[in-house]
């Protein structure tokens, strides 16, 4: 039997998502319509028709800004596919992190293009991070309003947030966490702003960190404060969790420490020169 044409994979699609808004109801039904519009599904088409993606499945997180899906390519490999809303609102809630970050600089326009810079965003952040060996999602693609990545689970579901995880050593997690943050600063050259329990996976018993689109760069004006923020939320939890947390001005310390003069400075500003997958 011959493959199916793109046409009959776009008209697959369609069907897929018609399926996925009718069997929920509510606020769920209205989130689902609020992302797959038709310019999403376009762009996810040209995923499929590049072989990137084969299916998407269901809904495994609704964050504030965006959904992600599970999905698979043409293997039938897992992958998680971000799609960010369009609307209004949470335009007003990422314009500012567009704007204040020095690699967009001159972002202006409609709401469509703040959040393809969003998109762009974190997609550039999360290959910041991997490229240091940093424990994110692998960063697969982007394109206009997507993000497509590696699946962070197994076959039965994603992994937990660390909220949700009974540790075994919780110092062991707290200074994996803390080795993040000073790494992300010191190799990365990036500032989370909001890591919490809320978007740090746990997968066999190691933190992965998601949710990077809000992080800005180590010289944005007020990257410091938000530094200050994510010692302080990862201090509160693990210490709650009973781990024996570090003083925040020591972890800023390590932050702060010179390179070492045989190890040179890693140069992020050409990276935001390149298109990517951007259209």
């Amino acid at each position: 039997m011959p493959a199916p044409s793109y046409e009959e994979q776009y008209a697959y699609l369609e069907k897929r998502i018609d399926a996925l808004k009718t069997t929920r109801t509510g606020d769920e039904h209205q989130t689902e319509g609020e992302v797959f519009d038709r310019k999403t599904l376009m762009t996810i088409y040209d995923f499929m028709k590049r072989g990137l993606i084969d299916k998407v499945h269901y809904p495994i997180s609704t964050g504030k800004e965006g959904n992600v899906f599970y999905a698979t390519d043409e293997d039938g490999d897992p992958l998680a596919l971000k799609i960010y809303r369009t609307s209004t609102s949470t335009f007003k809630k990422v314009a500012k992190y567009v704007e204040g970050d020095p690699r967009f600089k001159g972002t202006t326009g409609n709401r469509w293009k703040f959040i393809y810079a969003w998109a762009a965003k974190e997609f550039r952040n999360l290959q910041r991070y991997y490229d240091s060996e940093l424990p994110v999602p692998e960063p697969i693609a982007n394109s206009q309003n997507c993000l497509l990545m590696e699946y962070i689970g197994d076959e039965t579901s994603p992994a937990p947030q660390l909220r949700s995880v009974e540790l075994d050593d919780p110092t062991d997690t707290y200074d994996e966490v803390v080795s993040f943050i000073i790494d992300g600063w010191r190799d990365a050259h990036l500032v989370h702003g909001d890591l919490s329990e809320y978007n740090i996976l746990m997968e066999d018993g190691e933190p992965v960190v998601i949710d990077v689109g809000q992080a800005m760069t180590a010289d944005f004006f007020n990257a410091k404060e938000l530094l200050d923020r994510d010692i302080a939320n990862i201090n509160r939890f693990f210490k709650n969790r009973g781990a024996d947390v570090v003083d925040p001005e020591k972890i800023k310390e390590e932050c702060f420490a010179p390179e070492d003069d045989d190890e040179e400075d890693e140069d992020y500003e050409d990276d935001d020169e390149e298109e990517d997958d951007e259209e």
